[in-house]
């Protein structure tokens, strides 16, 4: 998705026909626009082996104010799916979010703003350019 928003070819992150995720390209596009990527949850049990959060269990979440004192510019938190969402709320407090909806709220003595986007999981049933219009609003 970020692949087809920021440079215009949805394949853009993809390693050749290998298919996998480019690790050193997602890397220095990251480094060079200010973007750290999370989980919102460390520990999770698939009750079902698919990528759909109706069947996520999560075990334990991340400590979202422990990783903002890490990165004290971070004035920005998206989550990308309804759990991980759900995980910003519980953390942060701040309301619940609709798919593509934002909200400002004082954490960790700073003003964040935090996005709820669409899962980018191909089990998501969204199609891609839906998806992308999204996160467009972000980049």
């Amino acid at each position: 998705i970020m692949g087809h928003v920021a440079k215009a070819d949805k394949n853009y992150f993809i390693a050749g026909k290998e298919k996998r995720f480019d690790k050193e390209k997602i890397e220095k596009f990251c480094n060079e626009n200010g973007i750290a990527l999370y989980d919102t949850a460390e520990k999770v049990i698939r009750l079902k082996n698919n990528a759909s959060d109706n069947f996520l269990q999560i075990v334990s979440y991340t400590n979202i104010a422990a990783l903002l004192e890490q990165i004290p510019l971070c004035c920005t938190i998206v989550a990308t799916g309804e759990k991980a969402a759900e995980a910003i709320q519980k953390a942060t407090g701040c309301k619940k979010l609709s798919t593509g909806e934002s909200t400002e709220t004082e954490y960790c003595k700073r003003k964040v703003k935090i996005w709820r986007m669409p899962s980018t999981s191909r089990a998501y049933p969204l199609p891609f350019l839906q998806k992308a219009e999204y996160y467009r609003k972000i980049v």
